[in-house]
């Protein structure tokens, strides 16, 4: 296991907090405070050490600190000390301006690509917002199962934001003009090339999570079985080789050119693709158990991946951000959930209302009572 773990985190204007820095000492953190405190904010920092938007969604402009009255926030940052097996790493993200669209990302004080973040450390997470997951649209869970994926393969946020942009300006150009038949089959080569890393990296990530389900039965979780619905995956978890998924992608694109003009959208590629849960024991859809059995499956998937990567030698192990979780778990549960962290060797950033819900936490972690913007390390 390549050991990564956060050592020290400094806020400045940065959400809730014009400055805040927590040693950590590389333990695992609770964080315990009313609503509104600012705990989420710590957790969303951290996720701001991975590529796009953090566990909240948001734009660089939004984390800003905004006082009362002010039209925008301000430039912000986020920096971290991290122990890995080659000794401290300095990382920083944030803003240089007020009004900038995207942050800037230094290691060591050098500018860097944001996926170089990877190589060091890799947040996944799980927040109050992600409990319905299995109730809301395709696109929810398969940024979700994105997150997963990324935390083993780097490269795939990488693929998926080029993707992305060749698909954005394919459409531009079938809706608005002009339709440039070279610029278009360009673009489709791209998302072809892009689609099908996408693809195989999913079905890839699919396959190992199933084997680490499989294999550990006596978690207090309900076991699940998954699938990837996408066309396009499926093609790669029957084995197809990643050049011909490409070739296939490309040539589909280029034949429904009328339809997707006509839609003003792009109907076909591993962007429409969706993750599928079902629970085993009861053989039934997740989105069909109820609200806790929901929440169990989601904790079981990410507990899996943080124990498959907590193995890996050639990558960071992941750290976890666990929004509210506890909360949501019976006691047999909640103990569980911390032994599990233990027991892997993580760290995990934890919140919750109520210090109470960390009991058995107690002489294995941090305790951080938060409250007004302020950090009091209460264990």
């Amino acid at each position: 296991m390549t050991t990564s773990r956060i050592l020290t985190l400094t806020l400045t204007d940065f959400r809730s907090y014009a400055r805040a820095e927590l040693n950590t000492l590389g333990r695992t953190v609770y964080l315990h405070g009313p609503n509104g405190a600012g705990k989420t904010n710590l957790l969303e920092a951290v996720s701001f050490l991975a590529p796009g938007r953090g566990l909240r969604g948001a734009s660089a402009a939004e984390a800003g600190r905004r006082l009362p009255g002010e039209a925008q926030g301000r430039a912000w940052a986020v920096s971290v000390a991290v122990e890995g097996p080659d000794g401290e790493t300095r990382i920083g993200t944030g803003t240089e301006s007020a009004s900038a669209a995207r942050r800037i990302v230094r290691i060591e004080g050098e500018p860097a690509p944001p996926g170089r973040m990877g190589e060091h450390v890799r947040p996944i997470w799980l927040t109050p917002q992600q409990d319905r997951l299995f109730m809301e649209a395709a696109g929810d869970r398969r940024r979700f199962f994105d997150r997963l994926t990324f935390a083993a393969e780097p490269a795939h946020a990488e693929a998926a934001t080029a993707y992305e942009r060749a698909m954005r300006e394919r459409l531009r150009l079938l809706t608005d003009g002009p339709s440039d038949p070279a610029w278009l089959t360009a673009l489709e080569a791209q998302m072809g090339r892009w689609g099908a890393a996408m693809a195989a990296a999913r079905a890839r990530t699919l396959e190992a999570l199933q084997t680490e389900i499989d294999c550990r039965d006596d978690r207090p979780f309900p076991q699940a079985d998954l699938a990837l619905s996408g066309e396009w995956e499926k093609l790669a978890q029957e084995g197809l080789e990643e050049a011909e998924i490409e070739a296939r992608l490309t040539a589909a694109l280029a034949a429904v050119r009328p339809r997707d003009a006509a839609a003003e959208r792009s109907l076909t590629g591993p962007h429409r693709g969706d993750l599928e849960v079902r629970h085993r024991t009861k053989d039934r859809a997740a989105a069909q158990c109820s609200t806790g059995e929901q929440k169990a499956l989601i904790l079981n998937l990410v507990l899996a991946q943080a124990a498959r990567l907590s193995r890996a030698e050639s990558s960071p192990n992941p750290i976890l951000l666990l929004d509210e979780v506890a909360a949501h778990l019976d006691q047999v549960r909640r103990a569980a959930l911390f032994d599990e962290i233990t027991a892997l060797g993580l760290q995990a950033f934890l919140t919750g209302t109520d210090e109470a819900l960390f009991l058995d936490l107690k002489g294995r972690a941090l305790g951080v009572g938060v409250d007004g913007g302020s950090l009091n390390v209460s264990d």
